[in-house]
């Protein structure tokens, strides 16, 4: 007689088709946590969206609780058998903007095209969260839920506010589990099961500079009169080298990566970089990505090129990205480059700059039992060893996480691969990641729940 391990596959696939319903649901919910750019009803409705979902999967306890940044999370609890170990499922239910220009399809229509489906939030991180109402499905459909659990749906992770963070940090007795399973990274490529053990901190900062007290005609004072711009363009040349190194004055850039590999050419391919130009940096590129800090210029305050007219700029603004890996501090790292910036100022122009958030990076744990147990249920699941790797995007939570329950088990996964385009126009999962995961994650829980029954 087949066990019940051995129906979760069928289990499994029979749920695909409701799992892809139901993605196509929250796809097109707009849950962008920005009210500049899109209703805040969008972010209620996809709360109470997933908290009604994990209501009907029988965790009755689940409730919309507002953060210290005016966002909701869905917070949902079930108490499994007497002595079963308690799990915590991460994901988040918000997601970036998605501007109609360069999107084939409508973003907040999900849409099939060569066997991926597209969508803002498809991969990041919407999949995930049908991922996890398939890997519990499964289980109720061959029998009970083997462990206890705590269900947490972030409500403003793309924001980076700090709200979830916060909460973490005021109510950690909330979040106490075994092994937490943060569900926001991805594989290296689809059908490649991996588990992600490093993620870079963040530090966005801001920086304004200010030479003249208004415009002037570049004919009659250029070439002697201070131009913002020009001296802004200046500040930002100087935060890398020759290579593309990172030559922020006291931060630390020669770190090495000492995990998986990411070869050169499946880098190019995936980044899909132009013929002709070069991977930056003196690093192997997983150095680069994994092992050192990189300042990326996100947007600049600037006249736009049609329109422009024959004028110096009196002002000039830049926001940047500043990435951090694993033990260096992103405050002091924020530090640093706000000084960098004021002593790369030249012509004497005026320097303002403000921390708009930071977020701490991680490094998990891989001795633990529930890091040997998943990869096992991943690599059956894909049919091929589960691998690890680092992440060059940042996720704070997990590190406030782990400060809260510094004796839980996490573990990090999640649904996107290099052609997924998170955070771009046609963003795509691909369905046989939401598949084997939900199953990979469906006998983990199983196993773990067996274990100590």
């Amino acid at each position: 007689m087949p066990t019940r391990e051995q129906h979760l596959p069928a289990a499994v696939e029979n749920l695909m088709p409701r799992a892809l319903a139901d993605l196509r649901e929250l796809v097109a919910l707009r849950s962008v946590q920005d009210a500049t750019v899109a209703d805040p009803e969008q972010c209620r409705l996809a709360a109470e969206w997933v908290r009604q979902a994990f209501v009907d999967l029988g965790l009755t306890d689940s409730q919309l609780v507002r953060t210290p940044d005016g966002s909701d999370a869905v917070i949902g609890r079930y108490q499994g058998p007497q002595g079963a170990p308690r799990v915590l499922l991460y994901a988040h239910y918000d997601v970036q903007p998605a501007p109609p220009a360069g999107w084939v399809s409508d973003p907040w229509t999900l849409t099939e095209r060569d066997g991926r489906h597209y969508g803002r939030g498809a991969a990041d991180c919407k999949g995930s969260i049908v991922t996890h109402l398939t890997a519990l499905r499964a289980l109720l459909a061959t029998g009970e839920l083997p462990v206890s659990l705590t269900v947490v749906i972030e409500g403003s992770e793309e924001q980076g506010t700090a709200g979830l963070e916060q909460y973490v940090a005021a109510h950690p007795e909330e979040f106490d589990a075994e092994a937490i399973l943060i569900q926001d990274t991805g594989n290296v490529r689809v059908g490649q099961p991996t588990l992600t053990v490093a993620l870079r901190g963040v530090a966005d900062v801001v920086v304004e500079v200010e030479a003249l007290r208004g415009e002037l005609h570049s004919g009659a004072f250029g070439g002697a009169a201070p131009d913002a711009l020009a001296a802004l363009v200046a500040m930002l040349a100087s935060l890398r080298d020759a290579e593309g190194n990172t030559t922020i004055t006291g931060l630390e850039a020669g770190g090495t990566w000492d995990g998986a590999e990411y070869t050169e050419e499946s880098f190019r391919t995936d980044a899909g970089m132009l013929e002709g130009t070069q991977v930056l940096g003196s690093g192997t590129v997983a150095d680069m990505l994994w092992a050192r800090p990189t300042v990326t210029i996100l947007g600049i305050d600037a006249p736009p090129v049609t329109g422009a007219v024959a004028a110096i700029q009196p002002r000039a603004a830049a926001r940047l990205n500043l990435r951090v890996p694993p033990g260096t501090d992103p405050a002091q790292a924020a530090e640093a480059l706000r000084a960098h910036l004021q002593q790369a100022a030249p012509w004497g122009v005026r320097v303002r700059t403000e921390v708009q958030g930071l977020g701490a990076p991680f490094a998990a744990r891989t001795d633990t039992t529930a890091f040997a147990q998943l990869a096992e249920a991943l690599t059956e699941a894909f049919g091929t060893e589960t691998i690890t790797a680092g992440m060059g995007g940042s996720i704070p939570l997990t590190a406030a996480l782990a400060q809260a329950q510094p004796r839980a088990s996490i573990v990090m996964l999640g649904l996107s691969d290099p052609a997924s385009a998170m955070h771009a126009p046609n963003e795509s999962v691909h369905p046989d990641e939401i598949r084997h995961t939900a199953l990979g994650v469906a006998l983990f829980l199983h196993r773990l729940g067996r274990s100590t029954t």
